[in-house]
């Protein structure tokens, strides 16, 4: 509980948000680590921050804090929904490395295919919105198609892009 400036009365902690709003949180597209940082720079210096846990060179900005389960892998696309990188866990899931994918689109690349008639990667990208928990199918480089979940957040930097989050699916 802590006072909130009326009169000694006192609140409990779980209300209102968890973080502060102004500052950013970051996740490693590599090894799923999360962090905070102001203003998203390196110590003093203009260069983006890398990930203190593997040395990944890049974080990407979420609008809220998100938790990715053990056996998701992440991949950052660009504002056009190439790959520029596959972090850990999309290895096991598919099996395409980032050789493999590194410059195709995400859903050419990994054959991605929507349950729905919409294409949430479109979606997440031409409008900027996230969209969490899209059931999804995939082709392994086996050849063989597996349900997944998808999990798509859409930067909000100057660079755009996407960042896609594939889960193996429950129903498999």
């Amino acid at each position: 509980m802590r006072p909130n400036g009326r009169g000694g009365e006192r609140r409990p902690l779980t209300r209102g948000p968890r973080y502060d709003p102004l500052m950013p949180l970051y996740i490693c597209p590599n090894c799923k680590q999360r962090s905070v940082a102001l203003d998203g720079a390196e110590g003093f210096s203009d260069e983006p921050v890398a990930c203190h846990s593997c040395g990944f060179g890049f974080l990407f900005e979420l609008m809220e804090d998100y938790y990715p389960g053990p056996n998701t892998g992440l991949v950052t696309c660009d504002r056009e929904g190439r790959v520029l990188a596959v972090g850990r866990g999309v290895y096991e899931l598919s099996g395409f490395e980032e050789t493999d994918l590194i410059g195709r689109d995400v859903r050419e690349g990994l054959a991605l295919k929507a349950e729905s008639d919409q294409d949430p990667v479109a979606l997440s990208l031409e409008w900027g919105v996230r969209r969490l928990g899209e059931a999804m199918t995939m082709r392994a480089r086996s050849g063989s198609e597996k349900a997944i979940v998808c999990d798509l957040f859409p930067a909000y930097d100057d660079d755009g892009g996407l960042l896609v989050a594939l889960s193996p699916s429950n129903e498999s």
